[in-house]
């Protein structure tokens, strides 16, 4: 049997629900994207809050908290293949208990971990490559600063910089937008929460941010000792398909 869900994390846990309750999951798919195939049985899943809660819980119970994690990192991918590893990945855990997280060469542990990981990366990698810009916003106590950052990850990281951007900036409002995505990552006063924008409603920049711009620019190319660029470690530590959102490199 073929399970569709809604793309929700809570959606794919109650197909897993589903799995080990009623009938086995031949694969798991989102809705939106499956293909029918001939002959083949497929159930449309609904979200059910108190299902989801009970496999979360026992991932962590049953496996481990790093399974969990893990599998949650799985999630955020933008493999075709995420459902798949998740499962697989569950289905030994479960077999194998928290003995699964030292299986290390086994290749359904293998793929999990290096998916997961391609996704820790790209978020820690961000930490350090977000640029703000600072937006005037018109509101009912007047025109207020809001910094601005567009970002246009591989993967559905939005949520994992939340922590560390809330409380970098805890007295200033911000908003880091995944534009591939059409949501945005809203902070103010440590608090934050993500929801979805639409680019076109945002105000555009001042003078004043574009001067800035330009001065960051000039700094940045000043500092720079040309006999020590070196653009083959400069790729590998901040990669091209970034550098569209960098200001020192947009210029």
């Amino acid at each position: 049997m073929d399970y569709l869900y809604d793309g929700s994390f809570e959606g794919f846990l109650c197909c897993i629900y589903l799995h080990y309750y009623e009938e086995k999951a031949t694969g798991i798919y989102p809705q939106d994207l499956y293909q029918n195939k001939l002959l083949q049985p497929w159930r449309m899943v609904e979200t059910d809050e108190a299902r989801a809660e009970k496999v979360y819980e026992a991932i962590g119970s049953k496996i481990s908290e790093l399974s969990l994690k893990r599998v949650y990192y799985l999630f955020l991918s933008n493999s075709e293949e995420k459902e798949k590893i998740a499962l697989d990945y569950l289905r030994l855990g479960f077999r194998m208990g928290s003995k699964v997280d030292s299986l290390h060469s086994h290749p359904v542990v293998y793929n999990a971990q290096q998916l997961a990981q391609k996704v820790s990366k790209e978020a820690h990698l961000l930490t350090g490559l977000v640029r703000f810009s600072v937006l005037e916003v018109d509101s009912a106590e007047g025109v207020k600063e809001l910094l601005y950052s567009k970002i246009e990850p591989d993967h559905d990281v939005l949520e994992l910089l939340g922590e560390h951007f809330s409380d970098r900036f805890k007295g200033d409002p911000f908003l880091i937008h995944d534009a591939r995505r059409g949501k945005a990552l809203y902070s103010a006063n440590g608090q934050w929460y993500i929801a979805p924008l639409d680019e076109k409603a945002l105000p555009d920049q001042s003078e004043q941010e574009k001067a800035y711009r330009r001065m960051w620019k000039t700094y940045f190319d000043t500092i720079a000792i040309e006999q020590r660029i070196n653009p083959a470690c400069q790729k590998r530590m901040m990669p091209v398909r970034y550098w569209k959102n960098l200001t020192e490199m947009r210029l």
